[in-house]
C-alpha cells in the first residue's frame, strides 16, 4: 500500500454539510448509493465490505451485489468482526446468507484475547490482565488508548474492549488482506459522531491504522428509509416468492406465500423487537414489535445499546472504529 492513495481520484468532500433531507426521496437516496458504490468498486484495488448482519450493512451489501452485477464488477469479500459476544442468531444469519449469496467472508477476530478467554473460561465482564496480552495488544492498550489500569473487563461495549475486540481485529484484517477501501453502512442520522462523515472518508495515518478509505454509500438514508428499501427492493429482489410490489409484514407469522423468517434477508433479531444490534450481553430489544413498525420518529434507534460506549463514540472513531 506504499502508493496509497495516489492511484485514486476521490472527492473526499462529497457529502460535506449534507443531511438525509438533501436526498428527499427513496429513489434519490438509492441513486446516490449506486453512484458511491460503483466508484468504490471501480477505483479501489482491494475493497471489502463490512458486514455485521445488521440492516445497514446488509443494505450496503445489497447495493454492492446489484452494482457488481450491473456493471460487470467483482464482488468484494465481506469482513465480519467476530468479537466473541455476538448473539448466536447473528452468526447463523451471516453464515446462511453468505452461502446463499456466494460471498467470501473474512472472519476477523482478536485471537490473542480470544485465546486467553478460552484458556481461562472467562465470561463477559470478567477481568483480563493487560500483562497477559501480546505485545501488539499491549501497545494498543498502553500507547494508543493510554489505559493505565492493570486489568480490563472482557466486555465489548467498553473503551478497551471495543477497541481490542473490534477495531484492532479490523485493522489487523486490513493489513493482512491489503484492503484499501472499506465499504461500510454507517448513516448520518444513526449517531452524532457520524453526522459529519462524507461518502469517501480518508483514514491515512499509519500510526493508528493501515492506510485506507471508508466508502459509505448509505450515509443519506434515515432509519425509516432503510426499512423502506428492504421491503420494496432488497427482499423482493432477493426472495423469489416475495411480492414484487413490496409487502410490509407485521411479524414473522405474517410473511406471504408460505415464506418463513429464514427465507428473508432480515436478521431475526429485528423481527424480535431489536432496533440496533450490538453484543449479546449489552443490547436489549426496544419494543415487542418488529423494528420497522416501531416509533422511529420519537424514539432513539440505539437506545438499546450500552450507553458507555455510545458516549465514547467520537474517541473510538478517531482510533478506527466504524
Amino acid at each position: 500500500m506504499s502508493e496509497f492513495p495516489d492511484y485514486l481520484d476521490t472527492d473526499y468532500t462529497d457529502g460535506e454539510g449534507e443531511t438525509p433531507d438533501d436526498y428527499p426521496t427513496l429513489e434519490d437516496k438509492i441513486e446516490k448509493a449506486i453512484e458511491v458504490t460503483r466508484q468504490g468498486l471501480e477505483q479501489y484495488e482491494n475493497p471489502a465490505v463490512m458486514w455485521t448482519g445488521g440492516k445497514d450493512s446488509t443494505l450496503t451489501l445489497y447495493f454492492i451485489k446489484e452494482v457488481a452485477e450491473q456493471f460487470d464488477l467483482e464482488t468484494p469479500p465481506a469482513v465480519f468482526i467476530d468479537h466473541y459476544q455476538h448473539f448466536d442468531a447473528i452468526h447463523d444469519f451471516v453464515d446462511h446468507w453468505a452461502e446463499e449469496w456466494d460471498l467470501d467472508v473474512i472472519y476477523a477476530k482478536n485471537e490473542d484475547v480470544g485465546a486467553y478467554v478460552d484458556a481461562h473460561g472467562l465470561e463477559p465482564g470478567d477481568d483480563i490482565p493487560v500483562s497477559e496480552l501480546s505485545e501488539h495488544n499491549q501497545h494498543h492498550v498502553r500507547n494508543i488508548l493510554e489505559y493505565e489500569d492493570d486489568d480490563f473487563p472482557f466486555l465489548l461495549d467498553t473503551y478497551v474492549g471495543n477497541h481490542l475486540l473490534k477495531t484492532v481485529a479490523l485493522n489487523d484484517a486490513l493489513e493482512e488482506y491489503d484492503i484499501d477501501g472499506v465499504i461500510s453502512g454507517v448513516r448520518w442520522d444513526e449517531q452524532e459522531a457520524r453526522a459529519d462523515e462524507t461518502f469517501f472518508s480518508p483514514r491515512h495515518d499509519p500510526d493508528i491504522y493501515p492506510p485506507h478509505d471508508r466508502i459509505q454509500p448509505i450515509l443519506q438514508f434515515a432509519e425509516p428509509d432503510v426499512w423502506d428499501a428492504f421491503w420494496n427492493y432488497v427482499v423482493p429482489d432477493t426472495v423469489a416468492d416475495f411480492p414484487d410490489e413490496g409487502y410490509v409484514p407485521q411479524g414473522a407469522d405474517d410473511l406471504p406465500n408460505d415464506l418463513t423468517q429464514a427465507d428473508i434477508p432480515v436478521s431475526p433479531k429485528y423481527f424480535a423487537g431489536f432496533r440496533s444490534l450490538g453484543s449479546e450481553v449489552s443490547t436489549e430489544k426496544s419494543d415487542e414489535e418488529p423494528a420497522w413498525l416501531q416509533d422511529m420518529a420519537n424514539t432513539t434507534e440505539r437506545a438499546g445499546r450500552a450507553q458507555d460506549k455510545e458516549d465514547l463514540m467520537e474517541r473510538l472513531r478517531d482510533l478506527g472504529y466504524m
